[in-house]
Protein backbone atom coordinates (compact mmCIF):
# COMPACT_ATOMS: atom_id res chain seq x y z
CA UNK A 1 0.00 0.00 0.00
CA UNK A 2 1.35 3.42 -0.90
CA UNK A 3 2.05 6.01 1.77
CA UNK A 4 -0.88 8.21 0.71
CA UNK A 5 -3.32 5.27 0.72
CA UNK A 6 -2.09 4.13 4.11
CA UNK A 7 -2.62 7.59 5.58
CA UNK A 8 -6.09 7.75 4.10
CA UNK A 9 -6.99 4.33 5.52
CA UNK A 10 -5.75 5.32 8.98
CA UNK A 11 -7.78 8.52 8.87
CA UNK A 12 -10.98 6.83 7.76
CA UNK A 13 -10.56 4.19 10.46
CA UNK A 14 -10.90 6.95 13.04
CA UNK A 15 -14.40 7.91 11.86
CA UNK A 16 -17.07 6.71 14.34
CA UNK A 17 -19.03 3.80 12.82
CA UNK A 18 -22.51 5.25 13.53
CA UNK A 19 -22.02 8.27 11.31
CA UNK A 20 -24.13 8.70 8.19
CA UNK A 21 -22.46 8.88 4.79
CA UNK A 22 -22.48 12.68 4.97
CA UNK A 23 -20.97 12.72 8.43
CA UNK A 24 -18.41 10.02 7.63
CA UNK A 25 -17.32 11.88 4.52
CA UNK A 26 -16.90 15.16 6.34
CA UNK A 27 -14.98 13.65 9.23
CA UNK A 28 -12.78 11.56 6.95
CA UNK A 29 -11.94 14.68 4.98
CA UNK A 30 -10.77 16.45 8.12
CA UNK A 31 -8.69 13.47 9.19
CA UNK A 32 -7.22 12.82 5.74
CA UNK A 33 -6.18 16.44 5.42
CA UNK A 34 -4.23 16.15 8.65
CA UNK A 35 -2.54 12.91 7.49
CA UNK A 36 -3.15 11.16 10.78
CA UNK A 37 -5.75 10.33 13.40
CA UNK A 38 -8.21 13.16 13.99
CA UNK A 39 -6.10 16.15 13.25
CA UNK A 40 -2.59 14.93 14.03
CA UNK A 41 -0.13 16.90 11.91
CA UNK A 42 2.19 14.88 9.71
CA UNK A 43 4.79 16.16 7.26
CA UNK A 44 3.26 18.31 4.57
CA UNK A 45 -0.17 18.08 6.15
CA UNK A 46 -1.08 21.68 5.38
CA UNK A 47 -0.83 21.19 1.61
CA UNK A 48 -4.31 21.20 0.13
CA UNK A 49 -5.92 21.50 3.55
CA UNK A 50 -8.43 24.17 2.60
CA UNK A 51 -9.78 22.10 -0.29
CA UNK A 52 -10.16 18.96 1.83
CA UNK A 53 -11.41 20.17 5.17
CA UNK A 54 -15.05 21.10 5.49
CA UNK A 55 -17.12 22.01 8.56
CA UNK A 56 -19.49 19.34 9.78
CA UNK A 57 -22.98 20.91 9.70
CA UNK A 58 -25.09 20.78 12.81
CA UNK A 59 -28.31 19.20 11.47
CA UNK A 60 -31.68 20.87 11.50
CA UNK A 61 -32.72 24.51 11.88
CA UNK A 62 -30.65 26.12 14.59
CA UNK A 63 -31.17 25.04 18.19
CA UNK A 64 -34.24 22.93 17.32
CA UNK A 65 -31.99 20.46 15.47
CA UNK A 66 -32.19 17.83 18.21
CA UNK A 67 -35.93 17.53 17.58
CA UNK A 68 -36.00 17.98 13.80
CA UNK A 69 -33.19 15.53 12.97
CA UNK A 70 -32.46 13.43 16.06
CA UNK A 71 -30.29 10.86 14.26
CA UNK A 72 -28.14 13.52 12.61
CA UNK A 73 -27.86 15.33 15.94
CA UNK A 74 -26.70 12.16 17.72
CA UNK A 75 -24.17 11.36 15.00
CA UNK A 76 -22.70 14.85 15.09
CA UNK A 77 -22.62 14.74 18.88
CA UNK A 78 -20.83 11.38 18.84
CA UNK A 79 -18.31 12.59 16.29
CA UNK A 80 -17.54 15.70 18.34
CA UNK A 81 -17.13 13.79 21.61
CA UNK A 82 -14.88 11.25 19.87
CA UNK A 83 -12.57 13.95 18.54
CA UNK A 84 -12.37 15.61 21.96
CA UNK A 85 -11.56 12.32 23.70
CA UNK A 86 -8.72 11.83 21.20
CA UNK A 87 -7.20 15.11 22.41
CA UNK A 88 -8.37 17.26 19.50
CA UNK A 89 -9.59 20.85 19.30
CA UNK A 90 -13.18 21.41 18.15
CA UNK A 91 -14.78 24.68 17.07
CA UNK A 92 -18.49 24.82 17.80
CA UNK A 93 -21.32 27.27 18.41
CA UNK A 94 -22.24 28.63 21.82
CA UNK A 95 -25.03 30.98 22.91
CA UNK A 96 -22.82 34.02 22.29
CA UNK A 97 -20.05 33.44 19.71
CA UNK A 98 -18.18 30.51 18.18
CA UNK A 99 -15.81 28.81 20.58
CA UNK A 100 -12.95 26.31 20.54
CA UNK A 101 -13.09 23.49 23.05
CA UNK A 102 -10.85 20.68 24.26
CA UNK A 103 -10.72 18.41 27.29
CA UNK A 104 -9.74 20.57 30.26
CA UNK A 105 -8.11 17.63 32.03
CA UNK A 106 -5.77 16.96 29.07
CA UNK A 107 -2.56 18.97 29.40
CA UNK A 108 -1.46 18.38 25.77
CA UNK A 109 -4.85 19.59 24.53
CA UNK A 110 -4.63 22.69 26.74
CA UNK A 111 -1.25 23.53 25.20
CA UNK A 112 -2.80 23.21 21.73
CA UNK A 113 -5.41 25.84 22.63
CA UNK A 114 -2.78 28.22 23.97
CA UNK A 115 -0.82 27.77 20.74
CA UNK A 116 -3.94 28.29 18.64
CA UNK A 117 -4.82 31.52 20.39
CA UNK A 118 -1.28 32.82 20.28
CA UNK A 119 -1.29 33.37 24.01
CA UNK A 120 0.66 32.14 27.04
CA UNK A 121 -0.68 30.34 30.08
CA UNK A 122 -1.03 33.56 32.03
CA UNK A 123 -4.27 34.47 30.23
CA UNK A 124 -6.89 32.11 31.64
CA UNK A 125 -9.29 29.78 29.86
CA UNK A 126 -12.83 29.11 31.05
CA UNK A 127 -14.23 25.65 31.57
CA UNK A 128 -17.56 24.54 30.11
CA UNK A 129 -19.89 22.19 31.98
CA UNK A 130 -23.19 20.60 31.07
CA UNK A 131 -25.10 21.11 34.33
CA UNK A 132 -25.02 23.46 37.32
CA UNK A 133 -24.48 20.61 39.79
CA UNK A 134 -21.17 19.78 38.10
CA UNK A 135 -19.73 23.13 39.25
CA UNK A 136 -19.27 21.85 42.81
CA UNK A 137 -16.75 19.24 41.72
CA UNK A 138 -14.38 21.72 40.12
CA UNK A 139 -14.96 24.87 42.18
CA UNK A 140 -15.42 26.09 45.75
CA UNK A 141 -18.84 27.73 45.64
CA UNK A 142 -19.69 30.48 48.14
CA UNK A 143 -22.99 31.70 46.67
CA UNK A 144 -26.47 30.14 46.85
CA UNK A 145 -27.26 27.48 44.28
CA UNK A 146 -30.33 29.48 43.29
CA UNK A 147 -28.01 32.29 42.19
CA UNK A 148 -26.08 29.90 39.97
CA UNK A 149 -29.33 28.67 38.43
CA UNK A 150 -30.58 32.22 37.87
CA UNK A 151 -27.54 32.94 35.71
CA UNK A 152 -26.79 29.53 34.18
CA UNK A 153 -27.29 28.25 31.57
CA UNK A 154 -26.77 31.61 29.97
CA UNK A 155 -24.31 34.10 28.43
CA UNK A 156 -22.39 34.57 31.68
CA UNK A 157 -18.99 33.35 32.92
CA UNK A 158 -18.81 32.95 36.71
CA UNK A 159 -15.33 33.16 38.21
CA UNK A 160 -14.84 31.04 41.33
CA UNK A 161 -12.07 29.47 43.37
CA UNK A 162 -10.93 26.29 41.64
CA UNK A 163 -10.81 22.95 43.41
CA UNK A 164 -8.03 20.36 43.42
CA UNK A 165 -9.99 18.29 40.89
CA UNK A 166 -9.11 20.66 38.07
CA UNK A 167 -6.05 20.08 35.90
CA UNK A 168 -3.17 22.12 37.33
CA UNK A 169 -1.89 22.89 33.82
CA UNK A 170 -5.09 24.80 33.11
CA UNK A 171 -4.54 28.42 34.16
CA UNK A 172 -1.48 27.56 36.28
CA UNK A 173 -0.93 31.12 37.51
CA UNK A 174 -4.28 31.66 39.22
CA UNK A 175 -6.39 29.96 41.87
CA UNK A 176 -9.56 31.04 40.03
CA UNK A 177 -11.43 29.60 37.07
CA UNK A 178 -14.29 30.85 34.92
CA UNK A 179 -17.36 28.62 34.55
CA UNK A 180 -19.51 28.55 31.41
CA UNK A 181 -22.76 26.67 30.88
CA UNK A 182 -23.90 28.10 27.55
CA UNK A 183 -27.59 28.23 26.74
CA UNK A 184 -27.04 26.11 23.63
CA UNK A 185 -28.10 22.45 23.68
CA UNK A 186 -25.32 21.09 21.47
CA UNK A 187 -22.31 22.25 23.47
CA UNK A 188 -24.05 21.29 26.72
CA UNK A 189 -24.65 17.77 25.42
CA UNK A 190 -21.05 17.58 24.23
CA UNK A 191 -19.88 18.52 27.73
CA UNK A 192 -22.12 15.86 29.24
CA UNK A 193 -20.81 13.24 26.79
CA UNK A 194 -17.21 13.82 27.87
CA UNK A 195 -15.82 12.51 31.14
CA UNK A 196 -14.73 15.90 32.48
CA UNK A 197 -15.01 19.64 31.82
CA UNK A 198 -14.19 21.26 28.51
CA UNK A 199 -11.74 24.12 28.27
CA UNK A 200 -13.44 26.82 26.21
CA UNK A 201 -12.24 29.95 24.48
CA UNK A 202 -13.51 32.08 21.60
CA UNK A 203 -12.73 30.95 18.05
CA UNK A 204 -10.39 33.77 17.09
CA UNK A 205 -6.82 34.86 17.56
CA UNK A 206 -6.34 36.86 20.76
CA UNK A 207 -6.94 40.61 20.21
CA UNK A 208 -9.11 39.90 17.12
CA UNK A 209 -12.90 40.16 16.98
CA UNK A 210 -15.09 37.29 18.13
CA UNK A 211 -16.69 35.24 15.36
CA UNK A 212 -20.34 34.59 14.52
CA UNK A 213 -19.88 32.26 11.53
CA UNK A 214 -17.42 29.45 10.78
CA UNK A 215 -16.09 31.28 7.72
CA UNK A 216 -14.90 34.15 9.92
CA UNK A 217 -12.27 31.95 11.54
CA UNK A 218 -11.34 29.92 8.47
CA UNK A 219 -7.66 30.76 8.99
CA UNK A 220 -7.78 28.64 12.16
CA UNK A 221 -9.21 25.53 10.47
CA UNK A 222 -5.78 23.97 9.77
CA UNK A 223 -5.09 23.89 13.52
CA UNK A 224 -8.46 22.39 14.45
CA UNK A 225 -9.47 18.75 14.51
CA UNK A 226 -13.11 19.47 13.70
CA UNK A 227 -15.38 22.44 12.98
CA UNK A 228 -19.11 22.22 13.75
CA UNK A 229 -21.15 24.65 11.65
CA UNK A 230 -24.19 25.77 13.63
CA UNK A 231 -25.02 28.61 11.26
CA UNK A 232 -24.94 32.31 12.03
CA UNK A 233 -24.99 33.28 15.72
CA UNK A 234 -26.86 36.54 16.16
CA UNK A 235 -26.66 39.56 13.88
CA UNK A 236 -23.30 39.72 12.10
CA UNK A 237 -23.82 43.46 11.54
CA UNK A 238 -24.24 44.18 15.26
CA UNK A 239 -21.09 44.85 17.32
CA UNK A 240 -23.06 43.94 20.46
CA UNK A 241 -23.40 40.35 19.23
CA UNK A 242 -19.61 39.96 19.33
CA UNK A 243 -19.17 41.00 22.96
CA UNK A 244 -19.10 37.46 24.32
CA UNK A 245 -20.30 36.44 27.75
CA UNK A 246 -20.44 38.73 30.76
CA UNK A 247 -17.60 37.73 33.09
CA UNK A 248 -18.19 38.23 36.81
CA UNK A 249 -15.93 37.30 39.73
CA UNK A 250 -17.84 35.69 42.60
CA UNK A 251 -14.83 34.33 44.46
CA UNK A 252 -15.22 36.74 47.43
CA UNK A 253 -18.24 36.10 49.64
CA UNK A 254 -20.90 38.81 49.49
CA UNK A 255 -19.24 40.66 46.60
CA UNK A 256 -19.07 40.61 42.85
CA UNK A 257 -16.67 42.18 40.36
CA UNK A 258 -17.47 42.67 36.68
CA UNK A 259 -14.36 41.61 34.78
CA UNK A 260 -15.89 41.97 31.32
CA UNK A 261 -19.26 43.66 30.65
CA UNK A 262 -20.09 41.34 27.76
CA UNK A 263 -23.57 40.91 26.34
CA UNK A 264 -25.58 40.32 29.53
CA UNK A 265 -24.36 43.00 31.91
CA UNK A 266 -27.68 44.59 32.94
CA UNK A 267 -29.62 41.42 33.85
CA UNK A 268 -26.55 39.96 35.56
CA UNK A 269 -26.08 43.02 37.79
CA UNK A 270 -29.78 43.08 38.62
CA UNK A 271 -29.71 39.46 39.74
CA UNK A 272 -26.51 39.82 41.78
CA UNK A 273 -27.31 43.15 43.40
CA UNK A 274 -31.08 43.44 43.67
CA UNK A 275 -32.06 39.81 44.16
CA UNK A 276 -29.11 38.50 46.19
CA UNK A 277 -27.75 41.70 47.77
CA UNK A 278 -24.15 41.28 46.63
CA UNK A 279 -21.95 44.39 46.68
CA UNK A 280 -20.19 45.58 43.56
CA UNK A 281 -16.41 45.83 43.78
CA UNK A 282 -14.14 47.43 41.17
CA UNK A 283 -11.72 45.12 39.37
CA UNK A 284 -8.21 45.03 40.78
CA UNK A 285 -5.47 46.57 38.66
Amino acid sequence: MTSSRLLRAEAEAEVPPMLSARGRGALAGWARAAEGPLGGAGPGWAAGLRSLRRPLPLPGPGRRAAQSDPQGWRETLQATATVLREGGLVALPTDTVYGVACLAQSSPAIQKIYNLKGRHGGKPLAICLGEVEHIYRYCHVNVPEDLLRDLLPGPVTLVLQRSEELNKDLNPFTSLVGIRIPNHPFIREVAQACSGPLALTSANISTQASTLTVSEFQDLWPQLSLVIDGGVIGDIQSPECRLGSTVVDLSVSGKYTIIRPGCALTPTVEILGKKYGLTSEPPSL
